[in-house]
């Protein structure tokens, strides 16, 4: 512990939630007959290991990928597509319904996985299942209908019919993160493979668990298990092999390594979409309810200890109430309870490992060394576990200290004060991120005219994420360099298609024909066109 830890708070400013009796442990949970199970299908030669941040101890031993495994996955997958592709795709939905169903009935063992291999509290473990089961029924119910055919008026009307098909693009690499091993794994695999498309996919090595245990899963709901192939290994031997392969490539991660993946997917030309980074902002406008914007606050900060895309690291507050809502979200911060049990009760878990410790340290110690103010926490908690660390806010952070710039991806959030909302969505949009945002007032006609503002994929108001992230109708992802291309809706099936037109010409070609000479087809033609447009055709 650094000094300026040691003179922010004493330790245990925030309480550990108590395990309950007969608590499961890891090796209750990862059994060797599960591990063998979840690893069958696995195309991997070598050897490799993934541990639990709740303690630091190895969960499982596991199958490790070379280039010749990925390239075998491809293969496979290659094959099996072929057959997925001509089963009809109120068949394929059928798959994503089951396993809607499947997926809450069997929740309890997912969590377990969630958190060991995440650390994070169980009600933000939840937050995945939610996720994964929206998207699930969204897909499973609307599939048929944004992959159906679609008809569109020809250049003659009534003379040349015209039908948009879409086809599946082949075989989708994805690249999926530690952070949300659920969610981003099987959640963003879902459209891909009810478009028609077979999926290799490499998870994190430290979450693959989670991720194979939803593969297990989707096979058991009816999905051919060729269709849906993983491979396992570090990401600079085994993330380039992938982008080789695949025929679109879907990652989430760092905008340092998404700019990566696209210049290898460029050099292909096959599509890619990315959602990356992001520095979040939350307005508190003057007339916000400061009791509802600072437990908001709570849950948009420090849900799975601030490592989520779309956390707030920035909180941008009106100085007519920033007394008022510092001293009430300081409150409801250092009561947090911190655990690392399997079970409900804590508020916040475990960062996932050394190096988010690492930048967490760093930012909070560089920012107070520098002049900030710890308002609350700043203080690493290995009483708990060997990467926990106190949700923290900081009041005074300025440049050039890295915590205003740059993504810390944990538990902190710096306070800046505003006087009027011109300044704050000014401060808001500094920065080259543009993930999400989040504005807080009582007039919500208000809010939303503030949120068009923001150069952000995602707008909450009166929340943090969860709204927008939520409506999976609706498409959700990064602008600036949060990334490129979205997931949700109709964009986040479609991309994962391509798009064909079939035109049918009738009773006449388009060219000089019943005896009209090339002069007088040209006139025929130029007076059809303005005909067209006197009559609003498209």
């Amino acid at each position: 512990m650094t000094d300026s830890q040691a003179t922010a708070a004493p330790l245990g400013t925030n309480p550990t939630a108590p395990a309950p009796e007969g608590a499961r442990t890891a090796a209750d949970v990862v059994t060797p007959e599960l591990i063998a199970q979840l690893t069958r299908d696995v195309v991997g030669s070598g050897r490799t290991v993934n541990h639990t941040p709740l303690t630091g101890e190895k969960l499982a031993d596991l199958p490790e990928s070379t280039p010749e495994d990925v390239a075998t996955a491809f293969e496979r997958a290659r094959t099996a597509q072929i057959a997925w592709a001509r089963t009809p795709v109120k068949q394929r939905a059928a798959v994503l319904l089951r396993f809607h169903d499947l997926v809450l009935q069997r929740q309890a063992e997912v969590l377990d996985l969630i958190q060991l291999e995440t650390g994070k509290a169980r009600l933000h473990a939840h937050e995945e299942i939610q996720a994964v089961a929206v998207a699930a029924r969204h897909y499973g119910r609307k599939a048929p209908s944004y992959l159906s055919p679609k008809r569109h008026t020809g250049v003659v009307p009534t003379l040349t019919k015209v039908v948009e098909n879409r086809q599946p693009r082949g075989v989708v690499g994805q690249i999926a993160p530690w952070n949300y091993p659920f969610e981003l794994s099987i959640g963003d695999a879902l459209p891909a493979l009810v478009a028609g498309n077979a999926l290799v996919m490499k998870p994190d090595t430290e979450t693959c668990l989670t991720a194979l245990w939803a593969r297990d899963l989707i096979i058991e709901a009816g999905l051919p298990a060729e269709v849906f192939q993983v491979v396992l290994g570090e990401g600079p031997v085994v993330g380039p092999e992938l982008v080789k392969h695949a025929d679109y490539v879907s990652f989430t991660g760092s905008t340092r390594t998404g700019r990566e993946v696209a210049q290898g997917a460029a050099a292909r030309l096959v599509g890619v979409s990315l959602e990356l980074g992001g520095k979040n902002a939350m307005l508190v406008l003057h007339d916000a309810d400061v009791e509802k914007a600072a437990a908001g606050a709570v849950r948009a900060c420090f849900s799975s200890a601030g490592q989520l895309c779309i956390s707030i690291e920035r909180l941008y507050v009106h100085e007519s109430i920033a007394d008022a809502f510092v001293a009430r979200f300081a409150e409801r911060t250092k009561a947090m309870r911190l655990g690392k049990s399997l079970a409900y009760g804590a508020d916040m878990g475990s960062l996932v490992g050394e190096r988010q410790l690492e930048t967490v340290t760093r930012h909070v110690d560089e920012a107070v060394a520098k002049g900030a103010t710890l308002v609350a926490g700043g203080v690493a908690r290995p009483d708990i576990g060997p990467f926990f660390y106190e949700p923290t806010i900081l009041d005074g952070v300025e440049a050039p200290m890295s915590v205003c710039g740059e993504e810390t991806f944990g538990p902190v959030v710096s306070i800046y004060r505003f006087t009027d909302e011109n300044e704050a969505v000014e401060l808001a949009n500094a920065t080259s991120y543009g993930l999400n945002s989040s504005v807080w007032t009582k007039d919500g006609a208000r809010g939303r005219k503030v949120a068009a503002r923001l150069r952000t994929g995602t707008v909450n108001v009166n929340e943090g994420y969860a709204p927008a992230y939520g409506s999976v109708q609706s498409p959700m992802g990064g602008m600036k360099e949060s990334g490129l291309g979205r997931r949700h809706g109709s964009e986040g099936i479609l991309k994962y298609t391509e798009a064909q037109t079939v035109a049918t010409q009738r009773i006449m070609p388009l060219a000089p024909s019943f005896g009209l000479d090339d002069e007088k087809y040209a006139a025929f033609m130029s007076a059809s066109l303005k005909v067209m447009k006197a009559f609003r055709l498209r």
